[in-house]
């Protein structure tokens, strides 16, 4: 009895730490969804997918690998967030701010990006097909970069 009993925490202890391990803190994914403010948080590898995340305040945030799709960032404040490999399909980012912030590998696939904010943001292979963009500083090439004012 007490070798079953030994095994099977054996073989479970590995599962217990790799869940306490995970990116994302459950704490700060709450507090984002309650508050709309989670600044410098760690939510890497978050499913917000078709969260309401207006005016949300997610400077410095990890969302590394973050499932964003559908969702609303309408006037989101991104400064500084980490953002690589996150997916952003069909969201919504409006008015939102990316300044500095790193967009590297980002889906954006048929996202709505309209006046955003890239000011010194990487944006290396980002996804951007059939996305919206208007008056936003990510083109093919250069040739549709429009830079707003953002006085």
């Amino acid at each position: 009895m007490k070798i079953r009993l030994l095994a099977a925490l054996a073989l479970a202890t590995p599962l217990l730490f790799a869940s306490t391990a995970s990116a994302q803190n459950p704490q700060q994914l709450q507090q984002l969804l309650q508050t709309g403010e989670c600044i410098k948080c760690n939510l890497a590898g978050a499913n917000l997918t078709g969260a309401h995340l207006i005016g949300a305040d997610l400077r410095g945030a990890n969302l590394k690998g973050a499932d964003l799709s559908k969702a609303n960032l309408e006037g989101a404040d991104l400064t500084g967030a980490n953002l690589e490999g996150a997916n952003l399909s069909s969201a919504f980012v409006t008015n939102a701010n990316f300044k500095q912030a790193d967009l590297d590998r980002v889906n954006f696939t048929n996202a709505t990006i309209h006046n955003a904010n890239v000011y010194q943001a990487s944006m290396d292979d980002m996804n951007i097909s059939d996305a919206d963009i208007y008056g936003t500083a990510i083109g093919i090439g250069g040739e549709d970069a429009v830079i707003p004012d953002w006085d």
